[in-house]
């Protein structure tokens, strides 16, 4: 009972202030007998003010019911919607500030919205988190402080609901790119469009329409039907696309909050949601010094998530990457040809010459795309113009190390391999921009 009325008592600064204003107006009456009467009165009437904003606040079954609505989980480095519903029993409209304590990690210490509820209704309040870091995210309880319209006094109420949300790989932009599977071009598409591809996958005989290729004329079949039919193809399908993730040291250099490895994460899902909407077979390997996650190409209900269940507990390890390693491992286990798509970081020439053997080992017997990242900060002091003699070193030597970005695409592209120089933000779709090209050349 003591907690309950007492407890959750608090006193706002006008309730401070009234009080001031009692003990200045007793001073005063000292100096002036004349006006202590008065002053007793003004005390009493602070004193009934009082006890009557406490018994709105806490007479009766009068409350602000809470409730929080989270998403299942969270998608990284998206903004999630966060819901809280605040209901009032009280017959008079009342304030009530909300206090969210939220994870650590979003390193949020003094969140509070304030709002004001109707008499007996209910009003919804929304704010969007945008989390950095996969793994687990642990709400605490929410507070609301409520005041009646004489604001002396609040009343504190807590909801009692802590919940820990996991924080997965961005799956939010699955249906933002699915588009892209069905567009007649590589490009981000307005409309679900059929594509048809130009293989030499045999899909149907149908009547000719103005527009058909007459190359694709099926002489037979008209001579069959007295009609123009013409043969339909598809594009290939149950090619074996794998992404590979470097989780090397290289890979938890952080750009926008984010590690250059939670980006390649984040584009691997939905480039494995591309790949298998294009009937194709979806799979994964991560390594550093050793290889460390496999999930085996497969068209099956269900793979997509097991790659981001995956995905989901990949974390660096801070080691050099073995791409000797990787090289052994895709010649004993992976022995079909297929498309790989490896997820990695060069900054300088040296970096690549010393992986460049395993490399064309790897593309002499599969199609092998190599991702890296320019360096935004680069491109930032590139465009800026110094005026001092540290500036211009800087510059110069910015210039330098972006110059070597450009000569290692040069150099993957003079050994055979595919190659995306591109920035974190741009990743997932010229990801799949590139798979959809591959795909529409017949090179998949």
């Amino acid at each position: 009972m003591f907690s309950y009325y007492i407890g959750n008592l608090f006193l706002r600064s006008r309730w401070f202030l009234m009080m001031a204003s009692v003990v200045v107006a007793f001073l005063l009456s000292f100096f002036f007998p004349a006006l202590y009467e008065w002053v007793v009165a003004y005390a009493a009437l602070a004193v009934i003010l009082s006890i009557a904003d406490y018994v709105l606040l806490f007479g009766g079954d009068k409350t602000v019911r809470i409730n929080r609505d989270l998403p299942q989980r969270f998608s990284l480095g998206d903004e999630n919607i966060i819901k809280i519903k605040l209901t009032s029993t009280f017959p008079f409209a009342v304030n009530v500030s909300v206090i969210e304590e939220l994870p650590e990690q979003f390193q949020q210490r003094n969140f509070q919205r304030h709002q004001k509820l109707p008499p007996r209704q209910s009003q919804e309040l929304f704010f969007k988190l945008s989390p950095k870091t996969r793994g687990e995210y642990e709400f605490g309880e929410t507070i609301c402080y409520i005041s009646s319209p004489l604001n002396l006094l609040q009343r504190r109420v807590k909801a009692r609901n802590a919940t820990t949300v996991k924080a997965y790989p961005s799956y939010q932009q699955l249906k933002k790119y699915q588009l892209l599977a069905l567009s007649n071009t590589p490009q981000s598409g307005v409309k679900k469009t059929r594509r048809i591809g130009h293989s030499m996958e045999f899909e149907k005989i149908k009547n000719y329409v103005h527009g058909d290729d007459v190359r694709t004329i099926n002489w037979k079949a008209t001579a069959r039907t007295s009609n123009l039919m013409v043969n339909t193809f598809t594009d290939t399908r149950q090619q074996q696309v794998y992404c590979l993730i470097d989780k090397g040291r290289i890979m938890k250099m952080p750009f926008d909050e984010m590690t250059l490895l939670d980006y390649s994460i984040n584009s691997a899902l939905a480039l494995s949601n591309i790949v298998l909407m294009k009937h194709d077979r979806a799979g994964l390997i991560t390594f550093s010094n050793t290889i460390n996650t496999v999930v085996a190409a497969e068209k099956r209900t269900g793979q997509l998530n097991f790659i981001l269940e995956a995905l989901y507990h990949q974390q660096t390890d801070f080691m050099e990457s073995d791409y000797e390693a990787l090289s052994h491992f895709l010649h004993n286990r992976v022995t079909q040809r297929s498309c790989l798509l490896l997820f990695t970081n060069f900054e300088t020439m040296a970096s690549l010459e010393r992986q460049l053997p395993y490399l064309k080992r790897i593309a002499s017997r599969h199609l092998l795309c190599v991702i890296f990242f320019q360096n935004t900060l680069l491109q930032q002091i590139h465009t800026t113009q110094p005026n001092t003699t540290e500036g211009i070193y800087i510059k110069t030597i910015a210039d330098r190390f972006a110059y070597e970005k450009r000569q290692i695409v040069k150099e993957l592209r003079r050994q055979g391999i595919i190659s995306i120089l591109t920035t974190p933000k741009d990743l997932t779709i010229n990801t799949i921009n590139k798979y959809l090209e591959l795909k529409a050349r017949q090179l998949t």
